[in-house]
């Protein structure tokens, strides 16, 4: 009988393998730990350079590309059988190379087809090339091809580290990560723009948002997080809207005031960032991206911002109770220009356009104990204190025409105790865009959902 008792060496080896003699943990220093050695690593053919008396096959794998030479003689192979996709094992001595990726080149003396691409020519996009000189309508049609360029998979990469620093941060700070249904009864945000779906004879809906799920955990946990899809039926289409999106929440009780939240988001980005530039160099030179200073950010009240932008770039105040994309644009260049700062949180947003478990400003309740966070004059992030009494969120709701009948799960954990609290929602996919300076939020977006696109 036989068992497993865990994962086997293998006698392929990684590019960190070479570079740094197996302890991939370690710092990246330069040098060839596994120079003049003779190595097996697989990966896909990125591309094939014929240059007669010998060829690169430069081969992709999880870590980048690794340049293989290709001389006639040393290799018993046709080289004209192998096609860009085609997966293979190698075998070759390990030699230093600086013009090399990684600087260092694999001479080869073996290859092992693993799997052969079935199309006839050629792929539909030159993914070789060092950037995609094609339509992101194009890009997205083919995502499972486009995805396999060196710079598209780098966007990918820095999304995953960002997801990593939130986490680490979130931890660090003792919250706890939940996971909240995104097949729902109610709607969280109010309003249409919800997925309907037919439920064993029931109404449902997809997810808006963890709202009402996260504000419970936290009269279990006092802190929780989580990083989930969220869905949105607005027939949007723009370069900033998705109609599916992550979205990274926390939520925490005790707190003093909707500052708490503020002060622990500008944390969290100063940690995220500071992360990346260590553990996610390679992906952030390879896109250009200078990380942005968040060792403190400014703050503004949302009447003050409006009529600051108003008087600076004369422009008239056309809707008092919410803010217009250009509106935030604007807002973002005024701190830019007097503060430096790519980022600004925009606080006391009107009463009137927060949802209904906002809690008002008890000097003026006109205005609401929340804000958002503009990066780059974009809206990254929307957040603020929520009501935690029985009675003044369901006069809330009354005042709004709301039924609190339909909301009686909710209002369970304000009749049975809640401490004051309140949370946030970051969007990652516009976070990724702003912090990589792109133009649509599709491009830092795996598979987008918008009003045209369902597929792939």
């Amino acid at each position: 009988m036989e068992f497993i008792s865990g994962i086997k060496e293998k006698e392929t080896v990684s590019i960190y393998d070479i570079i740094l003699g197996g302890d991939a943990v370690g710092n990246r220093e330069t040098g060839i730990a596994m120079e003049s050695e003779t190595v097996r690593l697989n990966g896909a053919i990125h591309t094939i350079r014929d240059m007669s008396e010998f060829a690169f096959i430069v081969l992709r794998k999880q870590e980048g590309v690794v340049q293989c030479v290709f001389t006639e003689g040393s290799v018993s192979f046709d080289l004209k059988s192998l096609k860009e996709g085609a997966t293979v094992e190698v075998q070759g001595v390990v030699a230093k190379e600086d013009r090399a990726p990684n600087g260092f080149e694999i001479r080869l003396t073996d290859i092992k087809v693993l799997s052969m691409p079935s199309y006839d020519t050629m792929l539909p996009i030159p993914i070789s090339k060092w950037k995609l000189k094609t339509s992101l309508e194009t890009k997205l049609s083919l995502r499972p091809i486009s995805l396999r360029n060196i710079r598209e998979r780098a966007i990918f990469k820095i999304q995953e580290g960002i997801v990593r620093g939130f986490r680490d941060f979130m931890f660090e700070q003792k919250f706890t990560e939940v996971r909240t249904p995104k097949i729902v009864a109610g709607n969280a945000e109010g309003g249409a723009n919800v997925f309907k779906l037919e439920y064993f004879g029931k109404k449902a809906f997809l997810a808006q948002s963890p709202q009402f799920y996260k504000q419970t955990m936290v009269g279990v946990y006092d802190r929780v997080f989580e990083v989930a899809p969220v869905f949105r039926a607005e027939k949007h289409n723009t370069t900033r809207h998705l109609n599916e999106y992550t979205s990274m929440d926390f939520e925490m009780g005790y707190i003093d005031g909707f500052e708490d939240i503020m002060e622990m988001e500008q944390s969290m980005l100063d940690h995220t960032f500071k992360f990346l530039e260590k553990e996610y160099s390679k992906e952030l030179q390879i896109l250009g991206v200078k990380l942005p200073d968040v060792s403190k950010i400014p703050t503004v009240r949302f009447d003050e911002a409006k009529q600051l932008v108003s008087e600076k770039y004369d422009r008239k105040i056309k809707n008092p109770y919410d803010l217009e994309p250009e509106e935030e644009i604007l807002i973002g260049k005024y701190f830019s220009e007097e503060c430096g700062s790519d980022f600004v949180f925009v606080t006391h947003y009107p009463s009137k356009k927060r949802p209904f478990y906002a809690m008002d400003d008890p000097t003026d309740s006109k205005f609401t104990l929340s804000f958002d966070l503009l990066f780059k004059g974009m809206e990254i992030t929307t957040g603020g204190q929520r009501i935690h009494n029985y009675d003044e969120q369901v006069a809330k709701m009354v005042e709004r025409g709301m039924d609190p009948e339909d909301f009686t799960d909710y209002l369970m954990i304000h009749k049975y105790g809640m401490p004051p609290h309140g949370g946030l929602g970051i969007g990652l996919e516009r976070l990724t865009m702003r912090l990589l300076d792109e133009q649509n939020v599709r491009e830092t977006t795996l598979f987008p959902r918008d009003v045209s696109r369902l597929e792939p």
